[in-house]
């Protein structure tokens, strides 16, 4: 069980790191935190979870997916506490625009509750960068299927998020 973790965790790391690059963009200057620190943090919390089994490699990034996000909020928290006024933090949406990473957090737990299906597409787009073709893949469902599925998330989340708080 830890050996498969360990041997996936080092054939995919390049891949979270990449991911974690994507994710900080923007962003990596405000919150001081460099993608080899949010992927280590991530592998650190990934070896902590001793009686995880792991099914397969997409198991594994979906996994590593929801772990990143978790530490990259705990990072801007972290910011958050330590500087009364610090900015907030965004990530770059498809379309150019900005959108807030706590709020779009909230809403993304919310939208778990509704839809675990299209709550793991926002993740794995958001705050780990894969295309369409690759959720597919990590789905192991139809790219037609993630499409329409990601414009659905799409729509629930721009509704979502244009509503005062």
């Amino acid at each position: 069980m830890q050996a498969d973790r360990d041997a996936m965790l080092s054939e995919l790391y390049d891949e979270m790191r990449a991911a974690a690059a994507r994710m900080l963009r923007r962003d990596a200057p405000a919150l001081t935190l460099q993608p080899t620190e949010l992927a280590n943090e991530a592998a650190l919390r990934i070896v902590r979870l001793d009686r995880m089994t792991w099914n397969d490699r997409q198991h594994f990034f979906a996994t590593c997916a929801t772990i990143m996000r978790q530490a990259m909020l705990d990072a801007v928290r972290s910011r958050r506490r330590a500087k009364r006024q610090a900015p907030e933090v965004f990530l770059t949406g498809e379309d150019g625009g900005d959108i807030e990473i706590e709020a779009l957090d909230a809403a993304l737990t919310k939208l778990e509750g509704v839809s675990p299906d299209l709550a793991r597409i926002v993740e794995l787009r958001f705050f780990v960068g894969l295309s369409v073709d690759d959720i597919a893949i990590a789905l192991e469902s139809s790219e037609s299927t993630i499409k329409r599925r990601w414009r659905t998330a799409r729509l629930w989340l721009a509704s979502e998020l244009a509503e005062p708080a």
